[in-house]
């Protein structure tokens, strides 16, 4: 799922890992994930903040049936409810989800 979380400036992105196997490419925390707006082009990072670190779930192991979440910064907030975008992690791309 995708939402807009404080005010909008972040958007949430939660996933639940099916596939531990396969969804060990999305807890690395050597792989740096994008979401991109298909309107704007915007391309939104995960902020990272030295006492608190990346603000996304990583894991050296995933666990089947767990939620995980990714949070971006929407800076300039670019991203709003209803926005067409794609969730890219490495090689695994998400496209087209909206935000709700």
């Amino acid at each position: 799922s995708l939402h807009l979380s404080a005010q909008g400036r972040m958007v949430d992105f939660r996933y639940r890992v099916l596939d531990p196997d396969k969804a060990a490419l999305l807890g690395d925390r050597t792989v740096k994930p994008t979401l991109t707006d298909l309107a704007t082009g915007a391309v939104l990072r995960v902020p990272s903040f030295p006492k608190t670190g990346s603000m996304r779930q990583t894991a050296a192991k995933m666990e089947a049936g767990r939620v995980y979440f990714i949070l971006f910064a929407n800076t300039g907030m670019p991203v709003k409810t209803g926005s067409r975008v794609t969730v890219t992690i490495g090689e695994f791309k998400a496209e087209g989800l909206t935000v709700q």
